[in-house]
């Protein structure tokens, strides 16, 4: 039995991740890395079997007691971080020094062909360091839909991106997280591999619109905007500058990239094929209604 470290552990994907591990049957120990345990065990009530151990990427000092006697890590870059010199390199190196030798690191698909990118500097550190990984690299998240763009969607009842008519390939963040669990609990099969994992759909955000509009009947709107009008947007919003930033990038590159490659991963994982976009905008339909008819 190994103990396994999530990071990220009360967000969308550290929670689907911890989730999909009980639901394997795993038999190791899971320990989920927050920055408030009382908190977290209020969030994270449903397996009294789980572990808790005081954790922040900003601040150093955390680090060796939440890697005392953990075998493997699940990492992940908390979208506000992006100096990965600063905070990521201690992170490795006090890795290393606990003894930890797996990584399952959640990356992004196209990652080795942006260098710009902070998930490209930390695969290349971890890579550097010796340890064994896994890099999972997965595509555009559906749950952005229902996150970063839903106060637009609400209020505003448009998407605002300066995505043109790029296409992203989708993925649902509960794939992401059952995929996730299987690659922790059979680390030695997939180790030091970097593997994508992708929805069968690759779809433009005026795309999307149309189905997310078959099923409402306060309709929304796509705006595609150029990236400086868009960071005034966002700005006007009250947006922080790195998010806004990394926005941009997220969306505007792709325009001039080509189509993302398909992936069979999850299929190949689970046996199943990835959730649908018309699944997930059934899903979570209820919340693309405006928000002053909830």
């Amino acid at each position: 039995m190994k103990r396994i470290l999530i990071t990220g552990a009360t967000g969308n994907i550290g929670s689907e991740v911890i989730r999909f591990l009980y639901k394997i049957e795993t038999k190791n120990k899971i320990v989920a890395a927050v920055r408030n345990i009382e908190k977290a065990q209020k969030k994270i009530k449903y397996y009294p079997q789980l572990d808790f151990v005081q954790f922040d990427f900003e601040n150093p000092e955390k680090f060796e007691r939440a890697f005392k006697n953990i075998d493997c890590v699940f990492l992940l870059r908390p979208p506000q971080i992006a100096d990965v010199d600063q905070y990521f390199k201690p992170l490795i190196v006090k890795m290393k020094d606990e003894g930890i030798n797996q990584i399952v690191f959640l990356s992004v698909q196209g990652v080795e062909k942006s260098p710009i990118i902070p998930h490209h500097k930390i695969e290349k550190l971890i890579q550097e360091s010796g340890l064994n990984y896994i890099f999972l690299r997965p595509s555009y998240f559906m749950q952005n839909l229902t996150t970063i763009l839903l106060s637009d969607i609400q209020n505003k009842r448009k998407i605002i991106l300066p995505a043109g008519k790029a296409k992203f390939n989708w993925i649902d963040v509960e794939n992401i997280g059952e995929a996730s669990a299987i690659l922790l609990n059979d680390f030695e099969q997939y180790k030091n591999q970097a593997v994508e994992i992708t929805g069968y759909e690759n779809k433009n955000f005026s795309e999307v619109t149309v189905l997310i509009n078959q099923t409402i009947e306060d309709k929304i709107e796509f705006v595609s905007s150029n990236p400086l009008r868009f960071y005034n947007i966002k700005k006007d919003d009250g947006l922080e500058t790195g998010m806004i930033l990394v926005m941009i990038m997220l969306h505007f590159l792709p325009r001039f990239q080509k189509e993302p490659i398909i992936s069979d991963l999850y299929e190949k994982l689970t046996g199943e094929k990835p959730t649908s976009l018309e699944e997930f905008i059934e899903r979570e339909n209820k919340k693309f209604t405006s928000f002053h008819n909830q």
